[in-house]
């Protein structure tokens, strides 16, 4: 047989043994339908590697409480236009616009004109009219008058005494004093013009107490009590606190919130009414953790948790909710109260996965 028949077989073997192996290999395998399924396969192939050395801290929950953070502003106690309650002559005014005030303290003083005349005359009617009835009972007692005139004798007293006291509240009201102790925001007379009843004197507004209010959501309204301590920063940087005083009963018709007050101190009435606030509203006791906000990781279905290594080292994803912030981390609800989290390494390993844990030395 010649040479050349002789190679030309040789190759035709090798070429058939070549496409023999490549129909007798595995068939290449079917994609990972599911990130739980690429990470079930990568646990598998885990088994037959050397475990993945990871760095893990042991953290300890402690009583933590959540707040709900809420926008707000603040917003004076009352405001009271102090009215004149009878006509004449605005004959002073001795307080201006930002005067503090006491309770008590004369705002608007009215002309006094006839008045004290016409208390006098009230007043000596009401002397004769007294004479009268005590004469008209000395003569009954004695059977020498009748029933009905010592009833119209007592009437006419009555009537007379009625007309001192109208005269003396006329002149009580002619003085126009601070109903509580607080602002002068606005003043509405001037000395000389004429008061009639109903004209507003000055705006008085109460600035100590002063309160936080805003509005909570319709789902945590129900974990809030009266009386819990709240904190505010108002925009000025300026931080307050103090209790809750009401929490409203009915939700307004197109946020579906609840409003709240929160009363401060406000004694040197530094906190001027309408200034934004922040409001952290205190809404349960948890068990919580503090943890770096980087060792964050999502699960397939998007929700936010921490890997961490349980006892048999073996990793472990859970399901957290963010408590509080801190300077040097955040605080997370849904851990076991000792975990053992994984500081670094966590995006190599998955759930499930055995790992070789080294803990941290500080």
């Amino acid at each position: 047989m010649r040479r050349t028949h002789i190679t030309a077989i040789v190759i035709a073997i090798l070429v058939s043994l070549w496409l023999a192996s490549g129909l007798l290999r595995d068939a290449p395998p079917v994609p990972a339908q599911t990130i739980a399924e690429q990470n079930q396969r990568v646990a598998a192939l885990a088994e037959e590697r050397p475990l993945t050395r990871v760095r893990v801290g042991r953290v300890h929950a402690s009583a933590q409480t959540r707040f709900v953070r809420v926008r707000g502003r603040t917003q004076n106690k009352r405001t009271v236009v102090v009215k004149a309650q009878v006509p004449g002559i605005l004959v002073s005014r001795p307080v201006e616009r930002g005067d503090r005030v006491s309770e008590g303290d004369l705002l608007c003083q009215v002309s006094v004109d006839d008045r004290l005349v016409s208390l006098s005359e009230a007043r000596e009617a009401l002397n004769q009219a007294r004479i009268e009835y005590e004469g008209a009972e000395r003569l009954a007692s004695e059977g020498l008058q009748s029933r009905t005139v010592i009833a119209r004798a007592k009437a006419a007293m009555a009537a007379a005494s009625a007309a001192v006291t109208r005269s003396e509240l006329d002149v009580d009201r002619l003085t126009i004093r601070a109903p509580f102790g607080g602002v002068v925001e606005q003043v509405s007379l001037e000395k000389g013009d004429y008061v009639t009843p109903g004209a507003p004197c000055v705006t008085l507004v109460d600035l100590d107490p002063m309160l936080l209010v805003g509005r909570v959501s319709e789902s945590e309204v129900g974990r809030l009590e009266p009386g819990s301590i709240v904190r505010g920063v108002l925009a000025t940087g300026e931080s307050v606190e103090g209790p809750v005083t009401f929490i409203g009963h009915t939700a307004d018709e197109i946020t579906r919130t609840y409003a709240i007050e929160i009363q401060i101190e406000n004694a040197d009435h530094s906190i001027p009414s309408g200034i934004s606030a922040r409001i952290d509203v205190p809404v349960e006791h948890v068990m919580a953790q503090k943890v770096p906000a980087s060792l964050f990781a999502l699960d397939d279905a998007g929700k936010m948790g921490l890997r961490i290594v349980n006892s048999d080292d073996r990793v472990e994803f859970h399901h957290v909710n963010i408590v509080g912030d801190a300077v040097d981390g955040v605080w997370v609800a849904g851990l076991p109260e000792v975990a053992t989290i994984i500081t670094v390494g966590q995006e190599l390993v998955v759930a499930g996965e055995k790992v070789d844990p080294v803990f941290t030395t500080n």
